[in-house]
C-alpha cells in the first residue's frame, strides 16, 4: 500500500525542490480550473480498467521516478497508487485528503515594515492573503481579512506574543468565507467593517467605521480609507502611515474586478469608482507606505507578496492609464467569476449559513477577484 503524505508535507516537499512527479487524477475540466503548479493530469477512475502502457505513454514516467498522486478527496488517487505499485512503481505516495486538504494549506510570512510587526497569512491554494498587524510596544495586534480557518490567525499571533484586540474585514468577500465575525466573537473584541456595509445588507453585528475614522491598536492608529470600486463598501486600512491593507482594490500586480457586486451591466460604474479610489486615495499616500493586498495572482510559495505605493505607482501599467482606458481595460473582457460567489456573499453578509463541509465545497477552486487590468 502506498504511503500517505499530508497536504502540509506536500507543500514542504515542493518548497524544498525535491524531485518527484505530482500526478493529478481528476478529469481535464477540473484540472484546468484549478491545480497545483507542475502537476501532470492523468484521469483515473476506480471503475475503469487501468492501462499501465497508456500511463507511461501519456506521462513519460518510468518506475524510477518518485510519484505523488492527488485527486479531489484522496480516494481515487489512493486506488491509483495501488495500480502503479502493481506494475512496478516502487516510490508512490498519496496526498491525504486530496485537493480539499490542499485548499487549507497556509503559510505565515513575516514582512519588513518599520515600526510594525506584520505577518502575511497566506492561504496557498487560493491566493487569499490576510494579516496580523502587531504593535511591538504593547504586544497587541489586529487581524485583517480573517478566513474561516481562524486558528491560523490566532496561532500566528500567539507564536509572536500578541493578543488580538480588533478584527477587521475590508469588505464582503466573494471568493471565500470570512471568519472575522467568528473570531471577534470568540475573543470578545470589536469586529469592524466600513459604514457603507449597510448597503450590502450585512446581517450581523459589527462596529462600523466612518470615512477616515481612526481606532487604536495599542499605540498604532488604524485609519479607515473608503476605497469603493471592487465593492461599494470597500475599506482599506492604513496602519500609522506605514502600511495599508488594500484588499481587492490594489494588488501588487493589478487591481480588483468590479462586476461581482455591480453586475456585468454596471461594471463600468464600479470601475469609475475604483479609478477614483486608486488615484484619489491610495496613490495619494506617501511612496514609502507598504501595500498589503488581499490576494495574489498565481501560486504562492511562502514568499512575501507586497510592494510600496511608489513601486506600484511606477510599475503597474494599469495605473498609468487615463480614466476611459482604465475603465475599458476592466470591463471589455470580464474574467470567469469565482465559484459559488453568490452563495459565498450571502454567507458573508449573514443571510445564509453553512456547516464545515458545505463551506469546504463552496470554497474549492482558485480566487478570481482580480481584473485583467495589467499587462
Amino acid at each position: 500500500m502506498a504511503r500517505s503524505i499530508s497536504a502540509d508535507r506536500l507543500r514542504d516537499v515542493i518548497d524544498a525542490g525535491e524531485e518527484f512527479a505530482l500526478v493529478d487524477t481528476r478529469d481535464a475540466e477540473s484540472f484546468e480550473a484549478w491545480h497545483i503548479d507542475g502537476a501532470i493530469q492523468y484521469e483515473y477512475k476506480p471503475a475503469h480498467e487501468f492501462d499501465g502502457d497508456d500511463f507511461r505513454a501519456e506521462t513519460g514516467l518510468d518506475g524510477d521516478t518518485p510519484i505523488v498522486t492527488i485527486c479531489a478527496k484522496g480516494i481515487s488517487s489512493d486506488d491509483f497508487a495501488d495500480e502503479l505499485e502493481a506494475i512496478g512503481y516502487d516510490d508512490v505516495r498519496v496526498v491525504a485528503g486530496g485537493m480539499e486538504a490542499w485548499s487549507a494549506v497556509y503559510d505565515h510570512v513575516d514582512l519588513d515594515v518599520p515600526g510594525l510587526e506584520v505577518v502575511q497569512v497566506q492561504r496557498r491554494a487560493k491566493g487569499c492573503l490576510g494579516y496580523i498587524v502587531g504593535d511591538p510596544s504593547s504586544d497587541v495586534a489586529a487581524a485583517v481579512d480573517v478566513t474561516r480557518h481562524t486558528e491560523q490567525f490566532t496561532a500566528c499571533a500567539e507564536e509572536r506574543g500578541y493578543d488580538i484586540v480588533r478584527v477587521f474585514d475590508t469588505h464582503v468577500h466573494a471568493d471565500h468565507i470570512s471568519g472575522g465575525r467568528e473570531l471577534a466573537d470568540r475573543l470578545d473584541v470589536p469586529y469592524h467593517l466600513g459604514a457603507n456595509a449597510t448597503d450590502r445588507g450585512v446581517n450581523c453585528e459589527y462596529d462600523a467605521l466612518d470615512r477616515n475614522e481612526t481606532v487604536p491598536v495599542g499605540s498604532v492608529d488604524v485609519k479607515a480609507l473608503f476605497t469603493p470600486g471592487h465593492t461599494s463598501e470597500m475599506v482599506s486600512y492604513l496602519f500609522d502611515d506605514r502600511a495599508v491593507c488594500t484588499a481587492d482594490t490594489l494588488f501588487v500586480d493589478g487591481v480588483g474586478r468590479t462586476e461581482l457586486q455591480f453586475g456585468d451591466a454596471e461594471a463600468a460604474e464600479g470601475a469609475q469608482a475604483l479609478y477614483d479610489s486608486l488615484h484619489g486615495t491610495l496613490l495619494a499616500e506617501p511612496d514609502s507606505v507598504m501595500v498589503l493586498p488581499g490576494h495574489a495572482s498565481g501560486s504562492l510559495h511562502g514568499e512575501a507578496v507586497t510592494a510600496t505605493i511608489g513601486e506600484v505607482r511606477q510599475g503597474l501599467s494599469v495605473l498609468q492609464r487615463e480614466r476611459e482606458a482604465f475603465v475599458s481595460s476592466l470591463t471589455d473582457t470580464l474574467p470567469e467569476k469565482p465559484p459559488n460567489y453568490e452563495t459565498v456573499i450571502a454567507i458573508n453578509t449573514g443571510r445564509e449559513g453553512a456547516n464545515d463541509d458545505e463551506a469546504l465545497q463552496l470554497e474549492l477552486g482558485p480566487n478570481n477577484c482580480a481584473a485583467a487590468g495589467d499587462d
